[in-house]
């Protein structure tokens, strides 16, 4: 049953039955058998059929819920008994916002050391796909903002507070002082692309102080920014985390954006069930214990 319900899950998430059964390392009409498996042993169509994948059916939305919460206390179940015979060990895959890969080794770095077997995967993610990762039991938990933009019911802790700060090349005019929002009309700027939720951020502090958002170049990715304003006269937008590792040299300066002096919450996210794993749990407790790190 349990495997049935992971190619449920796994075809709920890819909506291809191709794609769901190679994500399950399974033969695509063995993902079709098992899900009509799944049909007979519960009594209802959970997916409409046709000559493609047309979506869930009402009951197989329901079915949904319920496959995950199974399979995640299945796996919660498994890990229990690992560390009752091997203890806190494992696999913990996070997926982490761009601005707050700098961060997540504050996290990973000490728990490594505390439990040096634990192994991390870490992802670079927009904020609504960390979501849907958490959701789909693809990650165990994330960090991402957590006071922008709904987040459904998942467990939160949070870390830190973003505030941002202007990145230029040494010499740029703008590092004199503090910079307003306001003071970056017709500034060249590189920003993240607009499916990143610190683009959307940036964009409506700009908005509000009547500044078109018209970035020269965009990118998925923070280095890819910074090398930009490394080798131009273009700046870029960054919280202040993030911009500090590309700060250490002399040939990049910030300065603080005000007017507003805006903040913005980044913490973890994890799927909000209890008990959680052993492993999970030491990870939020880290979590937790950083938090109260940085008020001190």
């Amino acid at each position: 049953m349990i495997d049935k319900l992971e190619m449920f899950i796994a075809l709920a998430r890819e909506e291809h039955f191709g794609r769901a059964a190679t994500a399950q390392g399974v033969t695509q009409p063995t993902l079709s058998a098992a899900i009509k498996q799944l049909e007979d042993q519960l009594g209802v169509m959970l997916v409409w059929r046709g000559s493609r994948y047309r979506g869930l059916t009402p009951e197989g939305q329901r079915a949904l819920d319920w496959a995950r919460r199974i399979v995640g206390d299945a796996r919660a179940l498994r890990q229990e008994m690992r560390v009752a015979r091997e203890g806190l060990s494992g696999d913990l895959r996070l997926a982490v916002i761009p601005t707050a890969l700098t961060v997540v080794s504050e996290l990973t770095a000490g728990f490594g050391e505390a439990h040096p077997n634990v192994r991390f995967t870490v992802q670079s993610k927009t904020s609504s796909d960390i979501l849907k990762m958490v959701e789909n039991l693809e990650i165990d938990a994330g960090l991402t903002y957590l006071d922008n933009e709904p987040l459904g019911r998942v467990t939160t802790v949070p870390i830190y507070s973003e505030r941002y700060v202007l990145v230029a090349r040494s010499g740029h005019p703008l590092l004199d002082g503090p910079v307003a929002w306001g003071d970056l009309a017709g500034v060249p700027l590189c920003l993240l692309t607009p499916d990143m939720q610190n683009r959307r951020i940036i964009n409506q502090h700009l908005s509000e102080a009547s500044v078109e958002v018209a970035p020269q170049i965009e990118s998925t990715s923070v280095i890819v920014l910074v090398s930009h304003v490394l080798h131009s006269d273009w700046a870029t937008i960054l919280p202040v985390r993030a911009a500090e590792i590309f700060l250490k040299g002399p040939d990049l300066g910030a300065v603080p954006i005000v007017g507003p002096d805006a903040r913005h919450v980044v913490g973890l996210v994890a799927p909000h069930r209890e008990p959680f794993t052993p492993v999970l749990a030491a990870l939020l407790e880290r979590a937790k214990a950083i938090a109260i790190e940085r008020e001190d």
